[in-house]
């Protein structure tokens, strides 16, 4: 391996989300310094306050760049551009970038890092597994139905804890450098078919509901969900969920020469920490 790393610690934005928090984790098990960057870290980072930008840079050798909520909103191409040239001027190369699969949006963000001279891997990924157990699903899941504006299409699932491993050799191995990897798990699955196997996984019934968007959105409403967030949900439900993606790639095996995690063993992995079980 080509080690990149030598005493610089390694930001790790977004430290305490669903890929972030699994990549400090595994940068710290090297033996590696990480700093969070969060809202609720010392010192603060938020994306909406370019002002907290400048003090978690320093002395960083390394930098996993996620948006949130997500790099389909307004503004997040011009965030990430701007955050990125910041750590470069701050002498900061190694940027690995969480890029979204089918958004057109996020291409922009990964061509504006590709833009520049920085040591730069994107890892494109498809719809998390984990958005069923520690996402806005988890609650449908538990409840037995899970109803959504989506029928037909399939989707190629891929385990976060698959990300994290690109991620973390990206932050470490230059060979990765230049590299852009598209990670899907290993086959397509409607979503019908991914509660049908978590059904399976936890001995329980789960009934999936396709309704039509106008009327998820609406339901989405009612339930007080902020409308900027409405706004993006059916954005990927309805737009980018149209069939675009229904297709496998190789990223995971390029990335780390093995096959990705299968949907099924997500799914009894995670009944078996008792996240779906009823209390």
């Amino acid at each position: 391996m080509n080690d990149m790393q030598d005493t610089q610690p390694i930001l790790v934005l977004g430290g305490t989300g669903k890929t972030g928090r699994r990549v400090a984790q595994r940068l710290k098990d090297r033996g590696l310094v990480v700093q969070i960057g969060s809202r609720s870290a010392e010192p603060r980072f938020d994306w909406h306050d370019a002002a907290t930008w400048a003090s978690v840079l320093q002395g960083m050798g390394a930098v996993y760049i996620t948006y949130q909520p997500d790099l389909a909103v307004q503004g997040a191409v011009e965030a990430v551009g701007s955050f990125t040239n910041m750590a470069l001027e701050a002498g900061v190369r190694r940027i690995v970038l969480l890029s979204g699969r089918g958004e057109e949006e996020a291409q922009r963000a990964e061509q504006a890092l590709q833009d520049t001279d920085a040591d730069w891997t994107i890892v494109r990924a498809s719809w998390f597994a984990q958005n069923f157990s520690e996402s806005f699903l988890l609650d449908a899941v538990l409840a037995g139905e899970v109803t959504l504006p989506v029928g037909k299409t399939k989707e190629a699932f891929i385990d976060v804890e698959d990300i994290a491993d690109v991620v973390v050799e990206a932050l470490t191995d230059a060979s990765h450098i230049g590299q852009l990897y598209e990670v899907t798990g290993p086959r397509l699955m409607t979503f019908a078919d991914a509660i049908g196997e978590i059904a399976e996984a936890i001995g329980r019934s789960i009934h999936y509901k396709e309704i039509p968007a106008k009327e998820y959105a609406s339901l989405l409403e009612k339930h007080e969900v902020p409308s900027d967030y409405v706004s993006l949900v059916m954005y990927l439900f309805t737009t980018v969920l149209d069939g675009r993606n229904e297709f496998l790639t190789d990223g995971v095996q390029r990335a780390l020469g093995r096959e990705p995690r299968d949907f099924a063993e997500y799914a009894r992995e995670t009944a078996a920490t008792g996240v779906w079980t009823i209390r």
